[in-house]
């Protein structure tokens, strides 16, 4: 029941938040004769749902400590032997979507399990490890190099039958100037040299709010990192760790993403171009499926781009707004995602947390410019010459 801090969620409440998604939008309404485990739950497991009578305040939810787990797992139960008995039943095309939103919405917490569990600890001066997998063997990660691609018009955005969130779609048309963009992802060793460089204490290369938030949260590293004598050592779900300098650099924020590339004299990529860019990929990496939670180098020597899917989330340059044409579902479930296009950046790619059946190229992850905990990282792009 730990929450470590505003931004992250307790491990029970998860469970319990993702089993309120099922009752409060497939079981109540569609369930003939359902019965609530408890009519209390539905207030106490709403995140933010406002069109649904109210929500605890997201900073309290660590102060839960009843109902106790084994209560949150008799829910569980509960409404996963409601949901098979509806199942068995048979469903139409719009409760079916319905369910696999559900699903989708499971495996978007699967991820946020993880990287709250790693923040709560970070926080505890014991440094515990979440879970203990071998150290990979150091490995020079590949140059970076660059790739083109053409201007011209694109279509971006979801197409198919199969399951898409909303944000994803109308599927439309963009023209693109000709970039560029790298090979591979920024490395703790280039973004060492960021930080040798005082870009820490250059505020220059920070856009306004960033150099603000540095200045106020005394930021000097990414988040988990820690500096002993000439050392760095960095938190892992693995526990302490020194720092691989070849590992794609991890947990920065929007901010430290833009300065590090204005260091560099490039830019980051807009969501637009890295769909561009990633169209024809598989989505294969380091995801939650390697059971490794932590960002590999780039060490195969393939011809093109690497690392597009997991080892983190890759920051764009793009604010997370609706495509044109885009309208939100009608009733609560329009704010799963509407809502949120407000003070937020995009990001694409995954991470090593995310499961690879979760993923499409056309998903767009969305977090304030501040955030940092979860596994964030850098690609550079540029305009072409």
């Amino acid at each position: 029941m730990v929450q470590s801090m505003s931004d992250a969620s307790p491990t029970k409440w998860h469970l319990a938040h993702t089993t309120w998604f099922f009752e409060t939008f497939i079981l109540t309404p569609h369930a003939r004769g359902y019965k609530q485990f408890d009519p209390r739950f539905p207030f106490l497991f709403n995140s933010y749902y406002k069109q649904l009578e109210g929500h605890p305040s997201r900073a309290t939810r660590g102060f839960a400590s009843r109902p106790s787990l084994a209560e949150v797992q008799s829910y569980r139960q509960h409404v996963n032997h409601s949901m098979r008995d509806l199942l068995a039943s048979g469903v139409g095309q719009e409760l079916a979507e319905l369910v696999e939103l559900g699903i989708n919405h499971e495996q978007q917490h699967q991820e946020l399990i993880v990287t709250d569990i790693k923040h709560a600890f970070w926080i505890n001066q014991l440094r515990p490890a979440y879970m203990h997998v071998p150290a990979l063997i150091e490995q020079r990660s590949v140059r970076q190099t660059w790739h083109e691609f053409a201007e011209g018009i694109y279509e971006v955005g979801h197409t198919g039958s199969h399951f898409a969130f909303d944000n994803e779609s109308p599927r439309h048309k963009v023209f693109l100037q000709p970039f560029r963009l790298a090979s591979r992802l920024v490395t703790n060793r280039e973004y060492l040299e960021f930080i040798a460089d005082g870009g820490y204490r250059r505020p220059e290369l920070w856009l306004s709010d960033g150099w603000d938030q540095v200045s106020a949260s005394l930021w000097s590293a990414p988040l988990y990192w820690e500096q002993q004598g000439s050392d760095w050592l960095v938190f892992t779900c693995s526990g302490m760790r020194a720092l691989a300098l070849d590992e794609p650099v991890c947990h920065v924020s929007y901010y430290e993403a833009d300065a590090y590339a204005r260091w560099a004299g490039v830019r980051l990529a807009t969501e637009r171009e890295w769909e561009v860019a990633a169209a024809g990929h598989q989505i294969t990496g380091n995801l939650l499926d390697q059971q490794r939670f932590h960002p590999a180098p780039a060490t195969a020597d393939a011809p093109g781009l690497q690392q597009l899917f997991g080892d983190v989330w890759e920051w764009t340059a793009s604010a997370y707004l609706g495509y044109p044409g885009y309208r939100p579902a009608a009733g609560a479930l329009g704010e799963y995602n509407g809502k949120f296009m407000c003070n937020q950046f995009v990001l694409r790619g995954g991470s090593c947390a995310t499961p690879a059946s979760h993923l499409r190229i056309t998903y767009r992850n969305f977090f304030p410019p501040h955030a940092r905990w979860q596994f964030m990282g850098i690609r550079l792009a540029n305009d072409c010459a």
